[in-house]
């Protein structure tokens, strides 16, 4: 029995879906709102109520603990999270390099805009079945290239690693909880927790649901989702290094989404095959094969339809294994992020080549792009003029003004007139 199930182009359906069901928006809600009028014990009532943390457990890390997490480290473990932390940053820096003010002249003054970054940064990294330090990484270095002057990071229950990381990062603390009430206490401020600017990072629905609440009274990256892998390939690709690289992403959580798209059914074959003999030796095996089950292999007949099925669905992820890559690529609009051949695997960007990994789900890449720099930038637009501008541009702004019916207006732009 074939692990990815056959679909025709005309049977599928894009990704896009409700980022957070409803019953679990209702008590995220909650949370958020017990936190925000009950504050610092609200805040741990719910922990504790939740199995975020025991009674009288620490739950603040501040930078002198964070450092010694890092010095607690053996030499090669702190030296990937250097490593890594140094490539991301390199990376979002020449993001930020390439964000230039501007200053252009208007008649009778000069306008423009500048890019100034947030004051702070709430980076949120999961801490369920798997603690992630590299989305502790993603996330905070990426704020402090972009100018943030206070970071702060939460993720439940860390490991030393995970506290190492925000070390490395630069961040000024961690707060030890998770889920709704620990971005409900980023978004408000409680004692110990300054409220943020911006709150990002992956998370479960519960945290989803509350960032989707918060929107507004602060700034979000995105709702995320599960994560999603498509992989584009023709006869030319290696099926074990496809399957490879679905697996890597099915044992991320059972809710994860493999998908293969095809102008060969051998491949396909061949890609079933080679899943059901690395799943033997796979410690999360059973994870994998339930994301598998749910994922699909999209056989067609063109490279048309192959690209057509790839802007369809909108990945997070996709990668493109193919014979001519130049080509495939100039065929591709909607994606997360994008992996063009056998080295370019999606691992790489899971852990740090540089461009970030916290990135668009469920069809919003048609919309959305992925965390970086301008997450945390704001571009601010400005007019300057002296004395007066031109008279065609007064005269202009009065007479839509008064198109809108505001006089009020039309009287305080011919106040500039000679």
């Amino acid at each position: 029995m074939a692990i990815l199930k056959a679909k025709t182009l005309s049977e599928l359906k894009t990704l896009q879906r409700e980022p957070v069901d409803d019953k679990t928006y209702s008590a995220a809600v909650e949370i958020v709102e017990r936190v925000r009028t009950g504050g610092r014990q609200a805040l741990l009532e719910e922990a504790v109520r939740l199995g975020d943390m025991s009674p009288g457990q620490e739950i603040i890390y501040d930078r002198s603990a964070l450092e010694d997490a890092a010095n607690q480290l053996d030499a090669p473990d702190r030296g990937v999270l250097e490593r890594t932390a140094q490539r991301i940053e390199t990376f979002a820096k020449a993001q930020r390099d390439q964000l230039l003010d501007l200053e252009m002249a208007i008649p009778g003054g000069a306008a423009g805009h500048t890019f100034a970054p947030v004051e702070s940064a709430g980076c949120y990294a999961p801490g369920g079945r798997f603690s992630l330090p590299s989305s502790v990484l993603m996330t905070a270095v990426t704020a402090r290239a972009a100018g943030v002057k206070h970071v702060l990071v939460a993720s439940p229950k860390p490991s030393t690693v995970t506290l190492a990381a925000a070390g490395i990062a630069g961040a000024d603390s961690l707060i030890a909880l998770g889920g709704a009430q620990v971005i409900g206490a980023m978004a408000f401020g409680v004692e110990g927790v300054d409220a943020c600017d911006v709150i990002v990072g992956p998370g479960n629905r519960w945290v989803t649901a509350a960032k989707r609440y918060v929107w507004g009274y602060v700034g979000i990256d995105m709702l995320a989702g599960p994560s999603e892998l498509v992989v584009w390939a023709d006869e030319t690709a290696n099926a074990e290094v496809i399957a490879a690289d679905l697996i890597a992403q099915a044992e991320h959580d059972t809710d994860a989404l493999p998908v293969l798209v095809t102008t060969s059914r051998d491949l396909a074959v061949k890609v079933n095959s080679a899943l059901e003999q690395q799943l033997h030796s796979l410690p999360n095996a059973e994870t994998a094969r339930t994301a598998l089950a749910a994922g699909y292999a999209v056989l067609v007949d063109s490279v048309e339809e192959a690209a057509d099925a790839c802007n369809r669905l909108a990945p997070e992820h996709l990668e493109v294994l193919v014979g001519d890559l130049k080509d495939a690529a100039s065929r591709l609009n909607h994606y997360g992020g994008l992996f063009l051949g056998s080295g370019a695997a999606e691992v790489f960007g899971d852990y740090g080549v540089g461009p970030n990994h916290v990135l668009p789900t469920g069809g919003n890449a048609r919309f959305a792009a992925g965390l970086s720099v301008l997450t945390f930038l704001r571009m601010r637009t400005w007019i300057s003029s002296e004395t007066a501008l031109e008279e065609n541009v007064i005269r202009d702004t009065a007479a839509l003004a008064r198109l809108e019916g505001l006089e009020g207006h039309a009287r305080a732009a011919e106040a500039r007139l000679k």
